[in-house]
């Protein structure tokens, strides 16, 4: 039937007005889902997680003798990829041994530089980061010392101590965070406060926008300390905010030691879900570390 062949009656008739204005009100609704990404059924998606760990690997340096690194080497990477974490902080690490979980952790890769050289020479503050779940925005390393832009010794530490910081995007819901990953001195109370001090002061001066945060590290000391104080007013302990935690020792010594020293803070995120002391034996070594790797998620 042509245009012109149909009545006048037909074309202003009920039934095909009330068509007419359902597909527009259809149309209109599709073009509002279209404009807005995050739609309704993004109530229905399960919130975006980061799982962190952080690691005290202990330096292939020393001669811890069965514990030594020759022996206990593969354990490690086992580790990292049976937890497979976002993204890692590692202390104590030297070159190769930087260079080993890289190579043996398919997917992962690092920044960070040794603390004597700003280069490769002695222990690495290494941040990790799996490249399929986040990405690498920029990132720097600094000491904790009166002159934290060279390589130096602070206060009354007994070696070099530095943090590694880096500007990370998350893939899955393009939220950006700051990670930045440490290792206090285990000697010099003056390092100890000093280089915290510089740590929270750094945090605050480096994050105008306000994006979320991560710390990482080895801090040699208990939380009870009044050096953490500063700390615990801009961040919150994963261990003590943690839906599921538990109170585990993470320092072990090989079986000698005692204490938690090692910890993940956390600001900028709506909470944490789930912090962990990994003691589950990988190699079938009870020790992986002188110290217990520790995990913790959180939501973005």
């Amino acid at each position: 039937m042509h245009l012109c062949t149909i009545p006048l009656n037909f074309l202003f008739s009920k039934d095909l007005i009330f068509s007419f204005n359902m597909k527009k009100t259809l149309l209109a609704l599709l073009a509002v889902l279209m404009a807005l990404p995050f739609g309704l059924s993004a109530r229905n998606k399960q919130p975006v997680t980061l799982s962190v760990i952080s690691y005290n690997i202990r330096t292939g340096e020393a001669d811890d003798g069965t514990n030594s690194w020759r022996y206990r080497y593969p354990a490690s990477a086992m580790m990292i990829m049976d937890q497979k974490p976002d993204i890692f902080g590692l202390q104590e690490a030297y070159d190769y041994q930087v260079r080993y979980l890289e190579e043996y952790c398919p997917g992962y890769k690092s920044v960070g530089v040794g603390r004597e050289d700003g280069k490769k020479e002695g222990e690495h503050m290494s941040v990790f980061y799996n490249k399929k779940t986040v990405s690498l925005l920029k990132w720097g390393t600094y000491w904790l010392s009166e002159t934290p832009d060279k390589p130096s010794i602070g206060w009354d530490a007994a070696c070099r101590r530095t943090a590694t910081w880096a500007l990370m995007k998350d893939k899955r819901s393009g939220k950006k965070f700051y990670f930045v990953n440490t290792h206090l001195d285990h000697v010099g109370w003056e390092a100890r406060k000093n280089g915290l001090a510089l740590i929270v002061n750094r945090i605050s001066a480096m994050n105008p926008e306000g994006y979320p945060m991560v710390l990482t590290g080895d801090f040699n000391m208990t939380i009870d300390r009044p050096e953490f104080d500063a700390l615990k007013k801009i961040m919150l302990n994963t261990r003590e905010t943690a839906v599921k935690t538990d109170r585990h020792e993470t320092f072990n010594g090989w079986g000698k030691g005692e204490g938690i020293i090692d910890y993940i803070w956390f600001k900028g995120f709506s909470s944490c879900t789930e912090y962990e002391t990994i003691t589950k034996p990988y190699m079938e070594r009870v020790y992986i570390s002188d110290h217990y790797p520790i995990r913790a998620t959180l939501i973005f």
